[in-house]
């Protein structure tokens, strides 16, 4: 039993609290915001429509997808069987705290930072330098930080394979507005079932649900199905005005692509949640979980009921605000400074990212959103031509992904260093 725990248990329960909503802000307003860039910025969806599906899917993706990543963010990285609770508490705030003051600084300056990078290097911060060098599980660091080289190349890949389809199936074509409506819904299709397969495969099992792999191809392809039908739906909406010129042909063609972005931003959000969310509940769970037992038995901090439903709710609160009050500057970089943006080469990006985000989320690697998203919109500015790219902004997004894990560490330490002193 710690005496700490049960003098302090409501205070470091509140300040958590506070942190952990501060921490759910900066990623609502830096990488929710990033993740939605491109549907804003190729203007298929206006801020408050990005803001509605992010509030539905990012959750959904964190509750339904986000278990294996959530035991990676809390029981892989730290010892926490060889941490004392009162430092593995303080540590956590001081983590939160952390990271969230790194989000905001960057997102002040429209910085697109990786708030995956941002929490790993403060929790490794505290760890090493706080309590031991061998606190922290060096071996399972190491595959994480080479997903964060490799999925932006493989994003970038997609989406440079998806955009040259587009561009040979549809744009290039004498009649664009008529192979869109043929071939977009396909795209639709491939959208629901790549979303589905990974949920109903790999993270049902996280809320109680087993399906074979026969079921869930079987209810994956009728998820595919659903997505398509409903796409065909309302493009029976979108005709060619009379006597349209070729600009105006263009145009409506856009217009197919903007209908898809619909989906591919649901499936953005939805991955983004699946991946991102456990940086902001990951660490507050840990510390409700500690001072609800007050330190008096091991905390199997990998258990997903030690993620309670009001820290879900307090997460996801935090995101949304974070994107509704702060998130404009981060989507401006993404959705427009990168490279110019249309419906159909933002659902080229997004559809990308998705694909790689669900599947490394199904097996617990907490990569990089941001980083595969900026790697897709790469891939679409290279298959453009290197003069459609930005290179000023792309350099000055490369050196803010450099100092984000140093950044974080950094200011861990700092925090926990003081924390300690004033707690300890």
């Amino acid at each position: 039993m710690s005496t700490f725990l049960v003098e302090h248990g409501t205070l470091l329960l509140a300040l958590a609290c506070l942190f952990g909503f501060f921490m759910a802000w900066g990623v609502g307003a830096n990488d929710v915001a990033n993740a939605m860039g491109t549907s804003v910025g190729s203007k298929a969806l206006t801020i408050k429509q990005a803001i509605l599906i992010a509030m539905i899917f990012e959750f959904c993706g964190a509750y339904f997808a986000g278990g294996e990543v959530t035991d990676t963010i809390k029981n892989g990285i730290v010892h926490t069987d060889a941490v004392e609770p009162n430092l593995l508490v303080i540590g956590m705030l001081s983590a939160l705290l952390a990271a969230g003051t790194w989000l905001l600084i960057a997102s002040t300056k429209g910085w697109p930072v990786s708030t995956t990078h941002t929490i790993i290097g403060a929790v490794i911060g505290f760890a090493a330098v706080g309590i031991s060098f061998d606190a922290v599980q060096w071996s399972a660091i190491l595959p994480i930080t080479a997903s964060w080289v490799v999925t932006p190349f493989i994003s970038g890949a997609v989406a440079f394979m998806l955009f040259i389809s587009v561009q040979h199936l549809i744009m290039n074509t004498e009649d664009p507005f008529a192979n869109a409506k043929r071939y977009v819904p396909m795209y639709m299709f491939v959208t629901g079932f790549m979303v589905a397969i990974m949920t109903l495969s790999k993270g049902l099992k996280h809320v109680g649900i087993n399906l074979s792999n026969e079921q869930s191809v079987l209810l994956s392809l009728m998820v595919g199905g659903v997505v398509m039908t409903l796409g065909v739906i309302l493009l029976r909406r979108i005709r060619l005005p009379e006597g349209a010129n070729r600009s105006q042909l263009y145009g409506s063609t856009e217009k197919v692509f903007a209908i898809l972005m619909i989906f591919t931003a649901c499936s953005m959000a939805f991955a983004h949640g699946a991946n991102d969310v456990a940086n902001a509940v990951g660490p507050l769970a840990a510390i409700a979980s500690v001072v609800s037992s007050a330190g008096d038995t091991a905390i199997d901090l990998a258990a997903k009921t030690a993620v309670p439903t009001w820290v879900l709710f307090l997460g996801a609160s935090g995101i949304v605000v974070g994107l509704a009050t702060y998130g404009y500057k981060v989507i401006a970089t993404i959705g427009g400074q990168i490279t110019e943006l249309t419906p159909s080469r933002g659902f080229a990006a997004e559809l990308a990212t998705a694909s790689t985000v669900v599947g490394a989320s199904a097996f617990g690697m907490p990569v990089s959103t941001t980083h595969t998203l900026v790697g897709a919109v790469l891939g679409i500015g290279l298959a453009r031509g290197i003069s459609a790219l930005n290179l000023q902004v792309i350099g000055s997004i490369f050196m803010s992904w450099a100092i984000t894990l140093p950044a974080g560490a950094l200011l861990s330490i700092l925090f926990f260093t003081i924390m300690r002193y004033i707690f300890l």
